[in-house]
């Protein structure tokens, strides 16, 4: 698992669970891989992974998840300890990550100390050699790419994301304006034909251009943006409203949140395209248009957790007006890493058996999913089983 954004809080907690579980120190609870949904399959033993990552920030696994315990206490100390020397071990693995900057050029940050200013191909090509030297060092079988970094402002469309000659070009021509800095990494991972798991709301990672590379290299990519809390207890309940004809007019949310995260959210811009995420699937679900609106604050003594409160407003039988209201509260990285390390395991498994592209059938993991028919998560989750079990019934074979 090559992780971007390695330091993060959801990071560190992947990293830190998967050692937990293959060392027998903590069970594989809320990974659905590890229920019977993934019996019979040959997907990679957790003990098997071996983990990487690119990170902007000086540090390593160890130093992450005593902050994390510091903050919230998520992580227990006991098991940070016991688990020391493979977090020290495997964050040697880590290597500096890349900003893009309005200047048409890149600066690798480390520790927050700005290095040396390259060209966007210069920097590309960095990537892909990092993620090659990683799977030669460790003899790996297979690698598979996890953007975990802070959501980014909204990309602008433009004509060099519409094919893959069109965005090379620019690359090459070192035009800052039509990428992020997950454009860089997707691309890195497309390149190498390497499986690629768009965790985050950016919009910058799976362009058109960069998935027809995927689609090119074969390999299998998901997206995007993981859905953990409000919006996965949404798209379970509005199938409700919907299969007993009770017409929703109105959907009102509110979230606060603190740690990176929430800071980078205070963001308009990058609040703006977490918000979009959130807000899309209600008149999908429901089939008509209705009032819906979610606000998100920042609330820096939260840290990792976060509140949703959700309020309803329904019309039933005769006309009259009802209310349901639900308050969500939960840690973002606990509930997202198990999430991450099952969507691994399915990435790895498309890639063993050959399949390449948009993975629709992983659509009940993001609240944006990549070409999905639906965001009903019970909808969604069919489709998960019957991929699943098809493949079951070869392997039986």
């Amino acid at each position: 698992m090559w992780l971007f954004g390695a330091y993060g809080g959801l990071a560190t907690t992947v990293v830190l669970g998967a050692r937990a579980i293959a060392r027998g120190l903590a069970q594989p609870q809320g990974i659905v891989t590890e229920t019977d949904l993934g019996r019979g399959l040959p997907l990679a033993p957790i003990d098997s992974l071996v983990f990487g990552g690119h990170e902007m920030r000086s540090g390593d696994w160890a130093k992450s998840a005593r902050e994390i315990h510091a903050d919230n206490g998520t992580l227990p100390l006991p098991l940070i300890e016991a688990l020391a020397k493979d977090l020290k071990q495997l964050s040697k693995n880590v290597r500096p990550g890349a900003l893009v900057n309005a200047g048409a050029t890149i600066e690798r940050v480390t520790g927050g100390r700005r290095g040396a200013q390259r060209t966007l191909r210069q920097e590309a090509d960095r990537l892909q050699a990092d993620l090659r030297a990683f799977q030669q060092k460790h003899k790996l079988d297979r690698v598979v790419c996890v953007n975990l970094t802070s959501t980014e402002p909204d990309l602008p469309a433009s004509p060099a994301h519409r094919t893959l000659t069109a965005f090379e070009k620019a690359i090459d021509k070192n035009d800052s304006r039509v990428v992020r800095s997950s454009s860089l990494y997707a691309y890195a991972a497309a390149k190498l034909g390497f499986p690629f798991v768009h965790f985050t709301p950016s919009n910058g990672a799976l362009l058109p251009a960069i998935r027809e590379l995927f689609e090119q290299n074969g390999a299998p990519y998901a997206g995007m943006d993981g859905k953990t809390g409000e919006t996965l207890v949404k798209s379970a309940l509005a199938p409700m409203f919907k299969i007993r004809d009770l017409r929703v007019l109105s959907w009102q949310g509110y979230n606060i949140l603190g740690d990176r995260d929430g800071a980078v959210l205070a963001d308009s811009d990058n609040k703006q395209a977490k918000i979009a995420t959130k807000d899309a699937l209600l008149p999908q679900i429901l089939g008509y248009p209705l009032h819906s609106h979610v606000g998100i604050d920042y609330v820096p003594s939260l840290h990792d957790h976060k509140t949703a409160w959700d309020f309803v407003h329904f019309e039933g039988f005769l006309g009259h007006r009802m209310s349901m209201q639900f308050v969500w509260q939960g840690c973002d990285a606990i509930l997202a890493a198990p999430l991450v390390l099952d969507l691994v395991r399915w990435c790895d498994l498309a890639s063993q058996l050959g399949e390449k592209g948009g993975m629709k059938h992983l659509a009940c993991y993001f609240k944006k999913p990549i070409e999905a028919s639906t965001h009903d998560l019970h909808a969604q989750w069919r489709e998960l089983v019957d991929y699943a079990n098809a493949h079951r019934d070869k392997f039986r074979r």
